[in-house]
């Protein structure tokens, strides 16, 4: 009986062994000297040091309440998430919230409700500052007041990004041309020329502004 049983247990300890155990190893032995930041999940410091996320895991930054939004002027926000309670929360682990998808057909009302919300928390965030719009600026682009498939997102349009300039520089003390060089510089474009579209990774985007605006005010900027 035992001959019989002997082979499929070598073999299982052997497969285990091989595939469980070396492979894993070896791939990720390879992957951490040949991609040490992807292998470690690409994550981000700040100043200090700190690691405060990933570049491929969207955060909050914005909100879909207008009365939230004066305070959150100063950032460029993210790609909605569809997360509740918090439409605009795409991962917080202080506050319990992760990926989800919104599966709202155009014609659900509560699209459009969301949509109203996240226009309104916009627009609190600009009187917030005094900002007036040019006519040439006031279109929302769709990927701020529309949610994600994941709610994880880490990337906005650059459209996106050149439609909140203008608030967080007036924010921030900042003429638009300047917030507009750190757009551009964290602006991906396509793969190859071809594939996908331009994007701008807003936690990135963030941490390069809060450096520069401490950089200009010794007081520093929080």
């Amino acid at each position: 009986m035992f001959r019989l049983v002997r082979p499929a247990i070598v073999l299982f300890l052997a497969l285990t062994l091989v595939t469980g155990v070396l492979y894993p190893a070896i791939v990720t032995g390879f992957a951490r000297a040949a991609f040490p930041e992807q292998a470690q999940g690409s994550l981000m410091r700040d100043a200090q040091g700190r690691i405060v996320g990933s570049s491929l895991i969207g955060q909050e930054f914005g909100t879909s309440d207008a009365s939230a939004a004066p305070a959150l002027a100063r950032w460029f926000w993210g790609r909605p998430s569809a997360t509740a309670p918090l439409p605009y929360t795409a991962l917080n682990l202080g506050k319990g919230t992760g990926s989800s998808g919104s599966n709202l057909a155009p014609s659900n009302p509560g699209l459009l409700d969301n949509i109203r919300a996240r226009a309104a928390a916009l627009s609190a965030a600009d009187a917030a500052v005094g900002l007036v719009r040019a006519p040439d600026n006031a279109t929302i682009p769709i990927d701020l007041v529309t949610s994600s498939a994941s709610g994880l997102d880490p990337h906005i349009s650059p459209q996106a990004a050149e439609y909140q300039a203008p608030r967080v520089a007036k924010s921030r003390g900042l003429s638009t041309e300047q917030v507009m060089a750190l757009v551009r510089k964290h602006t991906t474009q396509r793969t190859l020329g071809v594939l996908g579209e331009p994007v701008v990774n807003v936690l990135e985007l963030n941490l390069d502004l809060q450096s520069a605006t401490t950089s200009l005010d010794p007081r520093g900027s929080r």
